[in-house]
């Protein structure tokens, strides 16, 4: 019998847990309760030889069918958000309360958040809004957690998720702790560039505004987003990432197959988006392997067509790695 510190599920299915809705099971899917729960299944796990991922809000992931082998941790109970003491008392990425809070006293006064990795992206957009603090709003419609968030530096044409972050606390595999400043950062598009690391919590530095000017803010972005990408069905969001500029006269990712007549491209009931190019959607039904397999396909018509070899976004868990 495996001996984890938290709770522990067996055979137990990935794919509701993810945006796009395709993958098989995991070995192994652990649930930390607390930063300190989350470290030691961590250490617990690699001991017992197990190769262990990182589940957060299963955006930007596409998880192979069949079972996975080894550990998942998943970071859903991680989803603290609160701020910090204005005169820093002990760790200022303690929260000692049993629920999140966001109470200020002021909210011109420190206009910093802390966040654990499982809090949603959403939820901190809408937090952040409520507040009139600026700086998170262009991540409006993001999906997942802080943690993935960090370590993808998520964002979009409006801004990226390290634009207001201030630290990080990290958790290596052998399970020592660090802290980080921005200025010991060097996040790069769509890469917080940690290397392999987990992500603890995080804190954002924000700017105060107007309430209603950073929520009408967030509310055109958002219209915008609904107007142009897929944001009611099941996908991973974007697949590609954009290729050097100079190299594709300007040209996005999702151009590049757009103007190739790749929209609606579909393998099984997985579907390149006519709403954006650079989206694939499950229609229901689909199977990682047809999500995987049009990947391929639309990665190879591109380079065929352009000599521009995309690179993948999305990251794909699969057995052999």
């Amino acid at each position: 019998m495996k001996h984890f510190p938290c709770v522990a599920l067996p055979n137990e299915d990935l794919s509701a847990r993810t945006t796009m809705r395709v993958g098989g099971r995991a070995e192994w899917l652990l649930e930390p309760k607390s930063p300190d729960e989350l470290c030691r299944a961590l250490v617990e796990a690699r001991e017992q030889g197990f190769p262990v991922r990182m589940l957060g809000g299963g955006a930007n992931l596409i998880v192979q069918d069949g079972v996975l082998p080894g550990v998942v941790i998943a970071t859903d109970c991680l989803d603290r958000v609160f701020r910090p003491e204005v005169e820093a008392k002990g760790d200022p990425y303690a929260d000692e309360l049993p629920t999140s809070r966001v109470a200020p006293s002021s909210r011109e006064e420190d206009p910093r958040l802390v966040a654990w990795c499982g809090a949603s992206l959403p939820g901190l957009v809408r937090k952040a809004s409520e507040l009139g603090w600026a700086g998170l709003e262009g991540l409006v419609g993001v999906p997942g957690h802080l943690g993935g968030g960090v370590m993808m530096n998520a964002g979009g044409r409006w801004g990226d998720l390290w634009d207001v972050v201030e630290s990080v606390r990290i958790l290596t595999m052998d399970g020592e702790v660090k802290d980080l400043a921005r200025a010991d950062c060097d996040p790069q598009y769509r890469s917080g560039n940690l290397g392999e690391v987990v992500v603890v919590a995080a804190v954002l530095r924000l700017t105060p505004e107007n309430p209603l000017v950073v929520k009408e803010r967030a509310r055109e972005f958002l219209l915008e987003k609904n107007r142009v990408q897929p944001v009611t069905e099941s996908s991973s969001g974007c697949i590609f990432k954009n290729p050097n500029p100079e190299l594709s006269d300007g040209r996005s990712a999702g151009k590049l197959i757009d103007d190739l007549g790749l929209k609606g491209l579909a393998r099984g009931a997985a579907v390149v988006s006519e709403r954006h190019g650079n989206f694939i959607v499950n229609r229901g039904g689909a199977t990682a392997a047809d999500v995987l397999g049009l990947i391929d396909e639309v990665r190879e018509r591109v380079a065929d067509a352009t000599g521009i070899r995309l690179g993948i976004e999305v990251r794909r868990w699969l057995a052999e790695e």
